[in-house]
């Protein structure tokens, strides 16, 4: 059963976005579980630094692959992989629909990524600078990174930190990963 609307007769939305990952999270442990497999999470460090993931849902797993790797590299990474030699079909190991396709987390028809957040081309380099190159707010402005989007990854950032602190592990790829190499507090209404 799923939740369809509040106590005031309104939809739930988010609420059930996240019912249906964390049902699919529990039906691939369980899988995994009977069959002596690991789940591995799909999150990757664009994701993961906003917070745009579902606890125990696409978080839930015992290995996140591309957790270190940011959104438009991941799609670098696809690029390449399909160039460097197909498969044992002849076609490309990664479907081109798949790349091409705008990104969603695809819990609601039509969603995209782009609705919620900016897109990765211009989030990443902020993300990057933000938490590898550890430029505080005012220098990303000077950066030319617009103020008002500085303000919301920052903070989106910030608040992060309680879910990243719950995800599996995962290779270390960037100069600094979340984690051991960049921890903040998540009590104390703690503000970067």
């Amino acid at each position: 059963a799923t939740l369809t609307t509040t106590p005031e007769g309104g939809p739930v939305g988010l609420t059930d976005e996240n019912l249906q990952s964390r049902i699919r999270g529990v039906l691939l442990m369980a899988r995994a579980n009977a069959n002596g497999w690991m789940v591995l999470t799909t999150g990757n460090k664009s994701e993961s630094a906003v917070g745009y993931t579902t606890l125990y849902g696409d978080t839930a797993g015992a290995f996140s692959v591309i957790r270190d790797v940011y959104k438009t590299r991941v799609y670098e990474l696809c690029r390449w992989r399909n160039a460097a030699e197909p498969g044992s079909d002849g076609r490309p190991v990664i479907s081109e629909g798949i790349i091409s396709k705008p990104p969603s987390a695809e819990l609601r028809p039509d969603q995209r990524d782009d609705q919620s957040l900016p897109p990765y081309d211009v989030l990443d380099p902020l993300l990057e600078a933000y938490v590898e190159g550890d430029r505080t707010r005012t220098g990303l402005v000077e950066d030319g990174h617009d103020p008002d989007l500085v303000d919301r990854v920052v903070r989106l950032v910030d608040a992060a930190e309680f879910k990243r602190r719950q995800t599996p592990l995962g290779p270390k790829v960037t100069i600094k990963g979340f984690g051991r190499d960049r921890r903040v507090p998540i009590v104390n209404h703690y503000r970067g």
